[in-house]
């Protein structure tokens, strides 16, 4: 960097802080908001935090060891602060330890690849040495049936061919107009045509794998590509006895194109892991009591497990920082809250929902008395769009508390009111489906669908701190504002709209937490 460009940006960086400082002073923020955005400014503890989270703690699948350190790494920060925190047993589920790894491609060439057991696979008690069989495009069940004798002792590739490996937005970007048009229509036609020969199977994704172990595979493999290069979702096995395994786009590609062409590719596979019974499921519950309402609550919500196919950073260790650190900052800064502040960190979000919807079931005086939820649960981004949540009167009060956060953080926030319910999607469905004003805070993508969200992608690295903090001063100020209102806030339902048939919808309903792993795994 040249002297007259250093002059440049420390120019630029004076006039972007004087303005962030004149928005400040022009709204004249509340004095404990201002509290609020000082110390995330000047003392956020958000990179630590998700230091001690991502990078110690690693992956939090549930029933792992790896979730049970995340749930008692959570108590042992809140307690640190001073803020009362417990662990809350919510069932049980199978305790299953991810191993070392092992996947290389020994004919007609040797390579290390790309790919990784997936969760609750089945180990390899020594290493497999097979030929690799691809999953062909079947015209009809005939075909399928006479295929499936050929799997004995092989490992099948079970997932469609992406001839097309860059992600879309390239193609769109460099390709003519022609050349682009054509290659769309092609990924259309050969998706259809997969989808198609799976109905022919008379299987799905979940089902085939268990009828390709009971005629004898070696091993399952999959490419769950997410259509950008290099990320693949990491879910769960689907085998009982036999390895299940993600491989990279780029190998999987590799591998079936010389199947197909008859060159007999072979793999070893030695795939390390431990099933060891069962262990507790959790939920971290921290409390700031209140000290005149103490029986009334405001929850601010983040599910703490994830899927390991990487550590899980933004989904969702973003939110899990956020809560934690807008608490730490209410902690210092609002001494005197009226209500009962509830830092909610859920386990077994990712298989349903599990954590809260059993803290609904078991705290019915809690979900009668809750003033609002803010989840967070949407990547790293900063928060862009807010949803009333289908109550009649959430711009009432929704604008009142927003309207009190920094405006240089609100000014990014698109409402919509009165909005409607969530049925799922994440934990502020649980609370909505009892009539609870509960926020779910829709972030901006950052690539999160295809790039991060349950990929092998979704790292510490992936973090954007800057809108990490702008998250957090705005959870602690909605909090602060939620919390100043004289009553509980009114949860009039507005007239659900028609569906696309006329038919008018229904506002969702409770679900039953599962409280073990007997509904999830093939017995």
């Amino acid at each position: 960097m040249n002297k007259f460009t250093s002059i440049a940006c420390i120019a630029f960086l004076s006039m972007s802080l004087s303005l962030k400082a004149q928005q400040q002073s022009s709204q004249q923020l509340k004095p404990i908001i201002e509290n609020f955005v000082q110390e995330t400014e000047q003392r956020s503890q958000l990179e630590q935090l998700a230091h001690e989270l991502l990078d110690q703690v690693g992956p939090r699948l549930v029933g792992s060891t790896g979730g049970q350190r995340s749930h008692d790494w959570a108590i042992s920060t809140f307690q640190k602060w001073n803020i009362q925190a417990r662990n809350e047993q919510f069932g049980t589920w199978r305790n299953w330890e991810r191993g070392i790894s092992h996947i290389d491609m020994i004919s007609p060439w040797v390579k290390s690849l790309d790919a990784t057991q997936l969760a609750w696979s089945p180990a390899t008690k020594k290493p497999i040495t097979a030929e690799v069989i691809a999953m062909p495009v079947f015209q009809s069940q005939a075909e399928f049936k006479a295929w499936l004798p050929k799997v004995k002792g092989k490992i099948v590739l079970m997932s469609q061919l992406q001839n097309y490996g860059r992600s879309d937005y390239q193609y769109k970007e460099f390709a003519t107009e022609e050349s682009y048009a054509k290659i769309t229509e092609e990924k259309k036609q050969a998706a259809d045509a997969w989808k198609k020969s799976l109905e022919f199977t008379g299987f799905n994704n979940n089902t085939l794998p268990l009828e390709l172990e009971k005629n004898g595979a070696s091993a399952v493999a999959i490419s769950y590509w997410t259509g950008i290069m290099g990320a693949n979702r990491i879910f769960g096995a689907k085998t009982k006895t036999i390895p299940m395994i993600d491989i990279s786009n780029e190998d999987y590609g590799t591998l079936y194109r010389l199947a197909q062409a008859g060159k007999a590719p072979k793999l070893t596979i030695d795939v390390k892991s431990e099933s060891k019974g069962t262990l507790p499921t959790y939920n971290t519950i921290a409390e700031i009591k209140g000290k005149t309402k103490p029986n009334e609550y405001i929850i601010l919500s983040a599910h703490i497990d994830s899927w390991d196919g990487s550590t899980g950073a933004c989904d969702n260790a973003t939110g899990v920082i956020t809560v934690m650190e807008a608490a730490r900052m209410i902690q210092k800064y609002y001494p005197n809250n009226q209500r009962t502040i509830l830092v909610c960190l859920w386990g077994s979000e990712e298989q349903g929902l599990n954590g809260s919807r059993a803290f609904v079931e078991d705290h019915p005086e809690i979900v009668k008395n809750t003033q609002a939820v803010f989840n967070f649960d949407s990547g790293t981004g900063r928060i862009v769009r807010i949803n009333g949540g289908g109550f009649e009167k959430a711009y009432d009060f929704m604008g009142r508390w927003l309207y009190a956060a920094p405006n240089y953080i609100t000014k990014h926030i698109e409402t919509t009111y009165p909005g409607n319910p969530s049925s799922g999607g994440s934990d502020h469905a649980s609370f909505l489906a009892h009539g609870v004003p509960a926020f779910m805070m829709g972030s901006h993508s950052w690539g999160y669908g295809g790039y991060t969200w349950h990929t092998n992608r979704d790292s510490y690295d992936k973090i954007v701190f800057d809108d990490i903090e702008y998250n957090t001063i705005l959870a602690a100020s909605l909090v602060y504002m939620a919390d100043q209102e004289a009553e509980l806030v009114n949860r009039d339902r507005r007239a659900m709209p028609l569906d696309k048939d006329g038919n008018t919808t229904t506002w969702p309903e409770p679900r039953k937490a599962e409280r073990s792993d007997d509904y999830y795994f093939v017995k």
